[in-house]
């Protein structure tokens, strides 16, 4: 049976970031900075990622150019590097839960604006790619239309006034930790959607989701998403996502899932997948799954750090909802995922971490049942076809 959560705060608007929040950009910039920073004779490892993120331009090259010693001006970087990005704005994916989120407040008429340190020819650009979003928002406020920029709220109070509402009444979506204060220094709500792995430094928020495909509108006051009003009369816990696949040979894990939780996961090596499994939030999914020779099974899988146990990196674990007769290691295993079931949490126990993964996979053999999850039993790709 579920509860009903209190309501945090009521509000009239939403002001959204674009990067990290809307946007994966940390990919692109990502990609493009290694290639750059080669030509210098430098190795670009992320370190300045912390350093960079909700930065305006001019201040994330400046901490590139010091950090890395680069011999050219911040202004020579920006010239060089910015063109750069320019070519691969069509390639940024849309992270999980914005086109979601993005319909619904537009469908519901909820005042929504656009807030982003990037510069307003940038953003315009990014958003060129994505179908309805210029469109959606009532307010674009740009980095160079202030004075300045996050962390200072002055970006998120213009917002609010050009959406003629009060600061007070306004919820802020933010990934980075800049804008967070930004928009708390402003008077404002703000759900931080962290884009790096460390929410215990976003102590600022009102409210720390993993992900938006966690957002609860509700709590604050707003309309709650139609598909999950729909879905609590078929299927408690099951969110459907946009389907996306991941395969790969089955390799040995921690040696944890049949020994120690007495849950057998067929894990897949994370080499050559970085940049997927960055564009997806940690947690637990369902879908289907097709080993090479032994067929299709339902499945439940934790993309993630595990907590619990304290990983050192992001894993893959399946678990193929079906009793084998022995190991199958090297074996070919291709997966479609179809739905999202919860975030990734930590656990008092592990007898509590054993139940919640048993729970787990009651929603998903359940749902898998429903006709629109089902029909993906049929994916071409989990027969060995190529995307």
């Amino acid at each position: 049976m579920s509860i009903a959560k209190p309501l945090k705060k009521l509000v009239s608007a939403v002001i959204l970031d674009l990067d990290g929040t809307l946007l994966h950009t940390d990919g692109i910039v990502s990609d493009v900075l290694k290639a750059f920073v080669v030509k210098y004779g430098k190795k670009w490892d992320g370190r300045e990622t912390r350093k960079i993120l909700g930065r305006t331009p001019l201040e994330a090259a400046a901490a590139v150019v010091e950090d890395y010693e680069l011999p050219c001006s911040t202004d020579d970087f920006l010239t060089q590097f910015t063109p750069l990005l320019y070519d691969q704005w069509c390639k940024i994916k849309v992270l999980p839960g914005a086109n979601r989120l993005i319909k619904h407040l537009s469908g519901h008429n909820v005042p929504m604006a656009l807030a982003s340190n990037s510069p307003r020819e940038n953003i315009e650009s990014k958003i060129s790619y994505q179908q309805g979003w210029m469109g959606s928002f009532s307010v674009i406020i740009a980095g160079d239309e202030v004075r300045t920029g996050k962390p200072s709220p002055e970006i998120f109070l213009e917002a609010a006034k050009r959406l003629n509402v009060k600061p007070s009444s306004c919820l802020v979506i933010e990934d980075s930790l800049p804008g967070v204060t930004a928009g708390k220094a402003a008077g404002m709500e703000v759900v931080a959607v962290p884009s790096i792995p460390k929410s215990h430094l976003y102590t600022e928020a009102d409210e720390v989701i993993n992900s938006l495909l966690d957002l609860q509108p509700e709590l604050w006051g707003l309309p709650p998403f139609e598909d999950c009003k729909s879905l609590k009369t078929w299927m408690e816990g099951a969110l459907p996502i946009e389907p996306w696949h991941i395969g790969g040979p089955v390799v040995k894990g921690f040696g944890r899932g049949s020994k120690v939780l007495g849950i057998p996961t067929a894990n897949l090596s994370t080499k050559g997948y970085s940049a997927l499994l960055s564009e997806h939030p940690s947690g637990v999914y369902f879908g289907w799954a097709g080993l090479s020779s032994q067929g299709l099974y339902k499945m439940v899988m934790s993309i993630g750090w595990n907590p619990y146990f304290n990983n050192t990196e992001k894993t893959i674990e399946p678990w193929l909802l079906h009793e084998f007769d022995g190991d199958f290691y090297g074996e070919e295993l291709r997966l479609v995922i179809v739905g999202y079931i919860r975030p990734e949490a930590n656990f008092s126990s592990l007898e509590s971490l054993i139940a919640k993964i048993h729970e787990d996979r009651r929603i998903a053999e359940r749902a898998l049942d429903i006709p629109m999850y089902s029909q993906y039993r049929d994916d071409p790709y989990l027969k060995g076809s190529s995307l």
